[in-house]
């Protein structure tokens, strides 16, 4: 399999919704081979489902419930154990389907935190796609903002081995006891305005790091859509930090999207 994989994407976001199709021709123009689809909220289910169906080969679905959640109309909150009872079905229902179980994890930002309660219920629904992970043999696609620590922390409790740390923002030394239990982390286009992420890339090894965009988030330019083909930025960028091609970079990081979620390379339409 050659080109990028896009490790980390919210291409199922309302966002896209007038211009899907442009934004894939965009994405294969680019060089990507395959968007790994995350899953935030529990409605958002059949229509990744969908969308792996309608770009089949392409778009490879991950379920879960994000530690954040909507909550009409503009607000938002620490997820519930009924948000992970809305999404737990669509795991088991479609779990052949699946390449992994994401977006999942933990987020202390203190504005959707309530207190200590919040936390607790965050890590308890965390533990528990954790564990679903390991019963179907599916790796885990993390959120960790502010929680870099527990979140680590969690996994290794858990023994959870097969991970992908999506946008990590935490310290450097804490990253790499991530890299010490052989988690992967990956990279979005924001780097280019991020010195921690920047600082991230030099420490941690290129056999341990992937590209992602967290599109329509996280892109080069603040406040503006991302969308999958600014992946060649986080190439870019990681083969700058690293005195390395570009080529070497997407070789190594595909190769490591393969080695972590195989599902996409025996499914992968050339």
């Amino acid at each position: 399999m050659e080109g990028y994989v896009d490790c980390h994407c919210h291409i199922s976001a309302e966002e896209f919704d007038k211009d899907l199709d442009e934004v894939i021709t965009r994405a294969k123009e680019a060089g990507i081979s395959a968007i790994i689809a995350v899953a935030e909220f529990p409605p958002e289910a059949p229509k990744i489902l969908s969308l792996s169906q309608k770009y089949k080969g392409f778009i490879f679905p991950c379920l879960g419930v994000h530690p954040v959640q909507a909550e009409p109309p503009d607000s938002q909150r620490s997820v519930t154990f009924e948000d992970l009872g809305q999404v737990e079905p669509d795991i088991i229902d479609n779990v052949e389907k699946l390449v992994g179980i994401g977006e999942v994890g933990l987020d202390f930002t203190p504005f959707y935190i309530k207190g200590d309660s919040d936390k607790d219920v965050q890590r308890q629904v965390f533990a528990r796609q954790i564990d679903l992970a390991k019963k179907f043999d599916l790796p885990v696609n993390v959120h960790s903002r502010s929680a870099g620590r527990p979140v680590i922390q969690l996994l290794k409790e858990q023994g959870a081995t097969k991970v992908l740390l999506h946008a990590f923002d935490g310290k450097v030394s804490v990253a790499m006891q991530g890299v010490q239990s052989g988690y992967f982390f990956s990279v979005p286009p924001s780097i280019v305005r991020s010195e921690q992420k920047q600082k991230l890339v030099k420490a941690i090894p290129l056999d341990n790091l992937m590209l992602e965009t967290d599109s329509p988030a996280l892109g080069p330019v603040k406040l503006e859509r991302n969308e999958p083909m600014n992946i060649r930025i986080s190439c870019e960028h990681i083969a700058r930090i690293k005195g390395v091609s570009m080529e070497t970079v997407m070789q190594a990081t595909t190769q490591n999207a393969l080695k972590l979620f195989p599902k996409i390379k025996q499914k992968t339409v050339k």
